[in-house]
């Protein structure tokens, strides 16, 4: 039971119409101004993925892509820590964590300042 998206060529509306079957023709008519001069248009969709699929995606950190993903930062360290079978320490957990929101650890926040084509480690 399918539900299509359709724009109504005389009022320029957005509408969504339910179809109980598929394979019968209809001819949809506009709920605002009840015209039939209507045209099929492409909905947008939502794709569900796992955290597990995402990290397989975005794993390669050799890749130019891979830190424009927050929940990369930190990832290789966490992985260590959890190889090593060892808690990470709290500090580091909270710096982590604040770079994921996009907040600059105090630490870094130095570097951040001087970042320029100029002082760039290549």
């Amino acid at each position: 039971m399918p539900i299509y998206e359709y724009r109504c060529n005389s009022c320029k509306k957005r509408v969504s119409i339910f179809r109980r079957m598929i394979n019968i023709e209809q001819h949809p008519a506009c709920p605002e101004c009840q015209s039939t001069d209507m045209t099929r248009i492409f909905s947008g969709f939502a794709m569900h993925r796992s955290l597990q699929s995402i990290y397989e995606e975005n794993s390669d950190p050799r890749s130019p892509d891979y830190y424009n993903d927050p929940r990369n930062i930190g990832r290789s360290l966490e992985k260590r820590f959890q190889d090593m079978n060892m808690e990470m320490p709290p500090e580091i957990r909270q710096n982590i964590d604040s770079a994921r929101e996009g907040v600059l650890p105090e630490s870094l926040k130095d570097l951040d300042s001087g970042s320029s084509a100029d002082t760039a480690y290549h």
